[in-house]
């Protein structure tokens, strides 16, 4: 018969409520202490500001995990009923009511709102551009302001220029 220990059953609990945790994490472009090339810096005036919002539809990634998670732990659950065939058929069962729940009720879609800045900036070359950048709650940008943009390497970074 089927036994497992609690310390298999702890590490795949452990695991299951765990994969969720470990990606919440958003990797910026560049991070604080480390040098980034700049292409290029030209300053110009903002012609208009725009403060706007983006949805993102998230799906959880981690749902074989936790349709797998919750098909062990029925098994467990299961197991402990019955004897005999009758042990069998109610480990097989509750295998099966544990990973269906744990798909229906871990299906989580939720949405994450970003909220942005798009920016018309009228360059010191003779150039327009439109930036739209993270929202800086310390960094409030008004139309006229002199502005200092940042070329990087595959993406621009405006901030107020002192």
């Amino acid at each position: 018969m089927l036994k497992i220990s609690s310390r298999v059953l702890t590490l795949f609990l452990l695991m299951f409520c765990g994969i969720g945790l470990m990606n919440n994490h958003t990797q910026a472009k560049y991070e604080r202490n480390q040098a980034v090339p700049v292409e290029k810096v030209l300053y110009g005036h903002i012609g208009s500001v725009r403060n706007i919002t983006e949805k993102q539809l998230v799906e959880d990634r981690n749902q074989g995990w936790r349709t797998f998670g919750g098909a062990l732990i029925g098994g467990v659950v299961g197991h402990q009923f019955g004897g005999g065939r009758g042990q069998d058929v109610a480990t097989v069962l509750g295998a099966l009511l544990g990973g269906g729940l744990a798909n229906q009720y871990g299906n989580r879609e939720y949405y994450l709102e970003y909220q942005l800045v798009e920016l018309m900036i009228n360059q010191e070359d003779g150039t327009q551009v439109m930036v739209v950048q993270d929202l800086d709650p310390g960094m409030i940008f008004n139309a006229g302001d002199q502005v200092r943009v940042v070329y990087l390497k595959g993406y621009v970074r405006v901030d107020i220029a002192m």
